[in-house]
């Protein structure tokens, strides 16, 4: 049911998203330049990896050895605005058509994180991810990384189409009032590394089968080689 409603509000609001959405599309390649999307792997529903899409939001900039600039530097006014906006993640509205995310649901993470999860926070895994979750309304950025996993399960504990639903209004007020933007010194959150975890755990990644069972963190890190 909530993958037939996900399709039927995503092709219903059609005519309003997709006009916006080449409007940014043009403004992103003016003012930052192509590719006008970004494209990462990120870990679904089972931990199994799809590539989420978004509009570009920093420039290239890269220091004299090549390197590109912080992300505080890159992101550049415009760059701010879309994501104040949440206009970036209109293309993800793809990644729901295509049945990878939810308009509901915790926020997708970078792969490289699967392995430090704990065993509750691996199980925002059992849903699949969301352009929008119950963090978001709950702060956003401006948690720390335990508040946001805490939310992410209570969703995956208490989700409902009426729930899902109280999120969708809640998000209209979060992004009007352009509420927990960035964390406190960041561009937008910290690196999430636990104690005790090596920071340089990042390996390739394939598509592969869903796991039997997101609960644990170990297993969610067979979808890395």
């Amino acid at each position: 049911m909530k993958r037939f409603l996900d399709l039927i509000a995503v092709i219903a609001t059609t005519p309003v998203w997709l006009p916006i959405m080449a409007c940014v599309a043009l403004l992103v390649r003016i003012k930052l330049g192509s590719p006008v999307f970004f494209r990462q792997p990120r870990p679904g529903q089972g931990a199994r990896i799809f590539e989420m899409i978004k509009f570009r939001t920093m420039t290239d900039g890269r220091d004299a050895a090549g390197h590109l600039l912080p992300d505080a530097i890159r992101l550049n006014p415009f760059g701010k605005f879309l994501r104040s906006a949440s206009l970036d993640e209109l293309p993800e509205l793809l990644n729901v058509l295509r049945g990878e995310m939810s308009l509901v649901g915790p926020r997708p993470l970078l792969v490289q994180y699967l392995p430090r999860y704990s065993p509750r926070q691996a199980r925002r895994h059992e849903v699949k991810p969301g352009i929008t979750g119950l963090a978001q309304v709950k702060g956003r950025n401006a948690l720390s990384w335990d508040e946001k996993f805490e939310w992410d399960v209570n969703y995956v504990e208490n989700q409902s189409l009426g729930f899902d639903l109280k999120i969708l209004l809640l998000t209209i007020k979060t992004v009007f009032f352009r509420e927990g933007i960035s964390a406190h010194g960041d561009a937008t959150m910290p690196e999430f590394n636990p104690a005790g975890v090596d920071p340089k755990v990042s390996r390739p990644v394939s598509s592969g089968p869903p796991l039997a069972s997101p609960q644990s963190a170990a297993l969610a890190a067979k979808n890395l080689r």
